[in-house]
């Protein structure tokens, strides 16, 4: 009787867990691989994460840079072209993500930074077979780009690594 009553547990576990992994999956909350748009190879690692309701996004790992990236005296890749207080600060660890808030199925209303050049967009994101599509624009939405952005551990290709 007690190997009964552990599997209804695990079964009203799993019920109760399953729509939580569900949601998860429903938020870009995580790592991303951004991928470069002109060579495919992944450029940088962002992480998204939610702070009072919203979402933001700071690069914590660059993974290829440009051979000609400003850097300052120690080396390190900076935000040249950026305005305010992200002028000249580390790339890594920069805020390029903030105040995406949730609409529907996707999350938009915030901005994006874009690290080479230094301009700011409007923004929106969702998920679409997994991965991350990361939106910038001008004015309205059907003049900018969209990237696609993969979970971290998956490699340019898509497969593990």
């Amino acid at each position: 009787m007690k190997h009964h009553s552990h599997l209804a547990w695990i079964a009203a576990l799993c019920l109760l867990l399953g729509p939580m992994t569900a949601l998860a999956q429903d938020s870009p909350v995580g790592h991303w691989k951004t991928i470069d748009d002109e060579t495919g190879e992944a450029r940088s690692i962002v992480e998204i994460y939610e702070k009072d309701g919203e979402l933001y996004g700071d690069i914590v790992e660059i993974l290829k840079a440009r051979e000609d990236a400003p850097r300052n005296e120690e080396g390190v890749i900076i935000c040249e072209a950026c305005d305010g207080d992200r002028h000249d600060k580390p790339v890594e660890g920069l805020n390029i993500i903030w105040e995406m808030e949730k609409d529907g199925d996707q999350w938009a209303g915030g901005r994006i930074l874009d690290p080479e050049n230094g301009k700011e967009y409007k923004a929106k994101m969702w998920l679409e077979d997994g991965n991350l599509m990361v939106r910038g624009f001008i004015g309205f939405s059907l003049i900018g780009r969209t990237q696609e952005w993969l979970p971290a551990e998956q490699d340019a290709t898509g497969s593990e690594g």
